[in-house]
């Protein structure tokens, strides 16, 4: 299945996705035991990736246009940068594997 299908189907699978969210009523409270503030639990979806495109400063709509997997990737790196930000690793600690 070339790259182009792939994704296309991606993408109708994530608007429908996006659409039966909508409707959903989700959990409040912790999320892997670290609690969550009450204004981020209000925000929806859409709301959410705004937040995040406002806080490190990217375009409107720039977080919430990656794909899912794109988007955990640059949270897992900016964690990453956040972590080590006052203690820089080093190769030989493993972190660019």
């Amino acid at each position: 299945m070339s790259q182009w299908l792939r994704k296309k189907i991606i993408s109708v699978m994530g608007n429908v996705y996006v659409w039966l969210d909508k409707g959903l009523k989700h959990e409040t409270g912790t999320i892997l035991g670290e609690f969550i503030d009450a204004d981020l639990e209000a925000k929806s979806r859409r709301e959410l990736c705004n937040h995040i495109e406002d806080k490190f400063g990217w375009e409107r709509d720039s977080f919430w246009k990656l794909e899912s997997t794109q988007k955990i990737r640059l949270c897992c790196q900016k964690a990453r940068q956040m972590q080590y930000k006052n203690n820089s690793p080093t190769l030989a600690e493993g972190v660019f594997k």
